[in-house]
């Protein structure tokens, strides 16, 4: 069964950010936070809250991918407990053009 999932934080009725999963892939598929909100947690509340979800589901591993050259998302991924499992070249089918990319995964139990 596939289940897409899309949570927003908001500030003051504003949107200031969203993340989207997909879980037949255990896929985080999408996070964004609005430049101006950015080191403020807000990525952090929306990362953890999906990777809580995925876990009350009983799936193990969360999986996200993202350009290798995006330091301050791997560092976020990473201070939430993801760690990097790949790192080389993916063609990208929406912009045509070959792309360095890591896969990050985290275990979601204790087991």
């Amino acid at each position: 069964m596939t289940k897409d999932e899309i949570v927003i934080a908001e500030l003051n009725g504003q949107v200031v950010g969203w993340a989207a999963r997909q879980t037949a892939r255990n896929y985080l598929s999408d996070l964004w936070v609005h430049p101006d909100h950015q080191g403020k947690g807000f990525g952090k509340a929306l990362l953890l809250h999906l990777c809580e979800a995925m876990r009350n589901e009983g799936l193990v591993t969360a999986r996200l991918d993202t350009h290798a050259r995006n330091g301050g998302a791997i560092r976020l991924y990473e201070r939430c407990g993801f760690t990097i499992v790949w790192h080389g070249i993916e063609f990208s089918k929406s912009m045509g053009v070959p792309l360095e990319k890591v896969h990050l995964e985290k275990r979601l139990t204790d087991r």
